[in-house]
């Protein structure tokens, strides 16, 4: 029997919601021979039962191939489409809300809900002129569609942040007015400052290790 698989090349080629449905599977699965034909078929869009026909050599070069991908730190998306959507990165983060803020610090620790965090800094874009662009304003209960979101502006988004050194906190404190400051202090206190960023870059470090899948 024949067999086609579309092997991804790169982050690009895979989607937020195909990643989260792996590493849920990663959660529950013990067996690593399974756990391998499984990440072929999430990540490949293929049937189960499709891969077990797979010769042995074949699927072993598919997971290899895979695994390498996740050694990707890519430069940072501006922009994609998700079917005839365009989405632009946040051209002024320092303009962020406190609402925006406290999302974006909550969810991007949480691969459950990272696309509630994307929704802060991947907004579509209403107005493009070359390089330049103007986003819609931020809206709560639109991050389902960024699950088709391709997986290099999700890592690339962040590895800007923690690259840059970004601290949120510091941003928002000089633009907020003294109320909303008061308001932004107590939820830090209550958070930790970058808890969400931090707890998002550990669990990175060890989702990207557990991936070096061993073949034996």
């Amino acid at each position: 029997m024949k067999l086609t698989i579309k092997i991804p090349t790169s982050l690009k080629d895979i989607t937020l919601r195909q990643y989260k449905k792996f590493l849920t599977i990663e959660e529950k699965v013990k067996d690593q021979r399974f756990l391998n034909a499984k990440m072929i078929e999430i990540l490949c869009n293929v049937d189960l039962e499709k891969v077990m026909l797979l010769k042995l050599k074949d699927s072993q070069e598919i997971i290899t191939r895979l695994t390498e991908i996740f050694s990707e730190k890519p430069d940072l998306i501006n922009t994609f489409k998700v079917n005839d959507t365009e989405y632009g990165f946040h051209p002024q983060l320092d303009d962020l809300t406190l609402g925006e803020y406290i999302d974006l610090d909550t969810f991007i620790g949480d691969w459950e809900q990272m696309e509630k965090a994307m929704n802060v800094l991947y907004r579509p874009i209403l107005v493009k002129l070359k390089d330049k662009y103007s986003i819609e304003e931020y809206k709560v209960g639109t991050e389902e569609a960024l699950l088709d979101m391709p997986l290099d502006a999700v890592m690339s988004s962040i590895f800007f942040l923690w690259n840059l050194g970004l601290d949120l906190s510091t941003i928002m404190t000089n633009c907020l007015d003294n109320q909303e400051t008061e308001i932004l202090t107590q939820y830090l206190n209550s958070q930790k400052s970058g808890d969400g960023i931090n707890q998002f870059m550990d669990s990175l470090t060890g989702t990207l290790q557990d991936l070096k899948i061993s073949l034996n």
